[in-house]
């Protein structure tokens, strides 16, 4: 099988190094050549070791989100960005934000912008969905509630005092429609506080959602 159909294989995923000097095996000098493929764009450099199609390519990319478990990992996309996703938030994000057990990190990448922030254990494994983009690409993405939890416990400043700042956090500062937060999982949330950050804040988040 030539090297083109192999790699056709591996549509909508991301390229790590390992996988395409396995792909060109048969070369002499596969450094060389995934070198060619990157100065012909048929390839291009997310960061060091992982490669998504280039410009040039006719294989089908990977999604942004799917990137972004890949590009620094362990890690899954939450804040803004999963909140785009679930449609609780009007704008459409272009920086791909996600927490991650690893350090804080920025990327600025052909594919994009990512950000990463840090949150330790076990607070991290609350709220993770698979989620199913195409056939191929599965991410991993924090439920509403969790990314509503993260946005607040790790963006430095928010404090929330009462359920009313609680509300108009929510329905002003991040724009969420009252309908939507009452279809929240208000319980679910609250067995996370124990172990999270900002406590006193998630209960007045919690107090607030269970008076709509």
């Amino acid at each position: 099988m030539k090297f083109q159909e192999q790699l056709e294989m591996y549509a909508e995923e991301p390229l790590t190094r390992q996988l395409m000097l396995a792909l060109l095996k048969d070369y002499k000098r596969p450094n060389d050549k995934i070198g060619e493929l990157l100065k012909s764009e048929e390839l291009t450099s997310v960061k060091n070791g992982l490669y998504i199609p280039g410009r040039k390519s006719r294989i089908a990319k990977p999604e942004p989100l799917l990137i972004a478990n890949h590009l620094w990992g362990p890690s899954y996309v939450s804040f803004e960005t999963a909140l785009s996703y679930w449609g609780f938030i009007p704008e459409k994000v272009y920086e791909i934000s996600s927490v991650t057990t690893k350090l804080s990190k920025k990327y600025r990448t052909k594919a994009g912008r990512f950000t990463y922030r840090h949150a330790g254990l076990p607070y991290y494994t609350f709220g993770i969905k698979n989620v199913s983009l195409s056939e191929k690409q599965v991410v991993l993405i924090a439920s509403p509630e969790k990314a509503i939890c993260d946005k607040i416990v790790m963006t430095p400043g928010i404090q929330l005092r009462s359920p009313a700042q609680a509300i108009s956090f929510l329905t002003e500062d991040l724009r969420i429609d009252e309908d939507r937060l009452r279809g929240l999982n208000n319980q679910m949330l609250a067995s996370w506080i124990a172990d999270a950050p900002k406590r006193n804040s998630l209960k007045m988040l919690t107090k607030a959602l269970s008076t709509l």
